[in-house]
């Protein structure tokens, strides 16, 4: 049986997920789709707006046959990281290929783009800590050392300013750090921009645009799956809320507050003097919104202050995260009868421990994980009428 891998998030699961579980499968030739996914955060350093059982229900319902999760390590880490994380994985679970969404659509460009960038390795880190040194953020230096390697000729490669580009060209990058055969692919996003908000007009929207509507009360139906529909009503009526920053504050806040400045620097991200601000803008702020606007600045983008947070608000130091070279398992969280029949064909080859009860397992990080998911159904409970599964109650998903 052969397995293409799909590194993802859904947050929530759309009908471009949809498309893009399809299109891997059918372009691929694989009977099955493997997902590894990420936990309660997410690599923007959001908390899910809804928990990781409910997105593997949904991703089952589309069209995925395994559901293992990517490590808190990696899903709130970098791209760089967060690639190797996942790629680690799909290729331990013994995927033969892997497939992702871009803005470009074709392979052979994120192919020519890895190994200009390979090739010319020392000169564009150079480039980026030059650009640094001026004071922009860490995305527009790489941006700006890319675009020097490519003057001339930029239709032979990507354009690494596309969220989605960029993520891909990390995971060929991670597949040849971990000298992987597993094969890239990749598949046209349709429908709308990664930022876009959601177009009535179509059938396909983003996934920050469709989060979006959901906060602004709007009807999403034409956008995700039935199954997702339904899913995302039911989560609402059990809990009353969907999850975010802005419901976690309360919690954020103290979490900040209850630190020193001293204190706050043991946790990833937290340098060069933010431990001050956060402190004084978390004293300042009645809102999370409030805060992130007087926090942000020229230098930090909002997606890695929201990293930083993720790591103060779950008690995950800089030691713990720098603990790790490599994951140490695969966590099933959910599986088809197809998706189960891979795993019994396969698991004489698979390469890391394949947990499916984390009770009796005595994991470091592992226990990150769990004590991340803690924090997020700890959030819960500022709102939701019951409480959610603990890691420790729930079995994988069978469908």
């Amino acid at each position: 049986m052969q397995a293409v891998g799909l590194v993802v998030e859904y947050n929530p699961f759309h009908n471009g997920h949809f498309h893009h579980v399809q299109e891997a499968k059918r372009q691929t030739g694989a009977e099955i789709a493997v997902a590894v996914m990420s936990g309660q955060f997410l690599q923007r350093g959001e908390p899910a707006l809804v928990d990781k059982w409910t997105r593997t229900k949904m991703a089952l319902a589309g069209g995925v046959d395994l559901v293992i999760e990517l490590p808190y390590v990696y899903s709130t880490a970098l791209a760089g990281e967060f690639a190797r994380g996942a790629i680690t994985l799909l290729d331990a679970i013994k995927c033969s290929s892997f497939g992702f969404g871009s803005e470009q659509g074709t392979i052979t460009p994120f192919l020519n783009t890895f190994e200009l960038i390979n090739s010319n390795r020392q000169q564009y880190n150079d480039s980026i800590q030059a650009a640094m040194k001026t004071g922009v953020s860490y995305p527009k230096a790489l941006h700006q050392a890319y675009e020097k390697l490519t003057i001339g000729q930029p239709d032979q490669y990507i354009d690494l300013s596309q969220p989605n580009n960029i993520l891909g060209f990390h995971y060929i990058e991670a597949a040849h750090s971990i000298k992987s055969t597993i094969q890239p692919m990749t598949i046209q996003r349709i429908g709308a921009g990664y930022h876009e908000d959601a177009d009535r007009t179509k059938h396909i929207a983003s996934a920050t645009g469709i989060r979006k509507a959901l906060s602004e009360g709007q009807d999403i139906a034409q956008f995700v799956p039935p199954s997702s529909y339904k899913l995302l009503e039911e989560w609402l009526t059990k809990h009353g809320a969907f999850m975010s920053w802005e419901r976690l504050w309360p919690l954020l806040k103290y979490a900040i507050l209850r630190h020193t400045p001293k204190q706050l620097t043991i946790f990833a991200d937290v340098q060069e003097g933010l431990e001050n601000a956060l402190i004084k803008h978390a004293k300042a702020s009645s809102t999370y919104q409030e805060f992130m606007t007087n926090l942000k600045s020229k230098r930090y983008t909002w997606t890695r202050l929201q990293r930083m947070l993720a790591h103060i608000y779950t008690g995950i130091t800089k030691e713990q995260l720098q603990a790790f070279t490599s994951p140490s398992y695969i966590r099933l969280l959910g599986m088809t009868t197809e998706g189960q029949r891979y795993l019994s064909v396969n698991k004489k080859n698979i390469e890391l421990p394949l947990i499916s009860r984390v009770a009796s397992t005595k994991d470091e990080m592992l226990a990150l994980d769990m004590q991340a998911t803690t924090m997020y159904g700890l959030g819960m409970e500022l709102f939701s009428k019951q409480k959610i599964d603990e890691d420790l109650k729930t079995p994988p998903i069978r469908i």
